[in-house]
């Protein structure tokens, strides 16, 4: 029986090791997948706010900008 002990303890503590080793694979990889996730809502916020820009300049910018310079024209002219 002493003999089985003295083999448990060190086999404990080496499964204790390799546990606590795949705890700390395991937490990187849920960091990674995070990150990931993380980037591609950053990605899919920024194409969504250039599309937003683009869209607001293409429905006031070119039109309104037009506008805006022809009546200040038809104001100086007339004065």
């Amino acid at each position: 029986m002493l003999h089985f002990k003295s083999i448990g303890t060190p086999l404990v503590l080496a499964l204790a090791m390799f546990a606590m080793s795949g705890c700390d694979q395991a937490e990187k990889s849920a960091q990674q997948m995070l990150d990931q996730a993380a980037q591609t809502a950053k990605q899919a916020i920024d194409k969504t706010h250039e599309s937003a820009q683009q869209a607001l300049s293409e429905a006031i910018g070119s039109d309104g900008d037009k506008t805006k310079a022809e009546d200040a024209k038809k104001d100086t002219q007339d004065i």
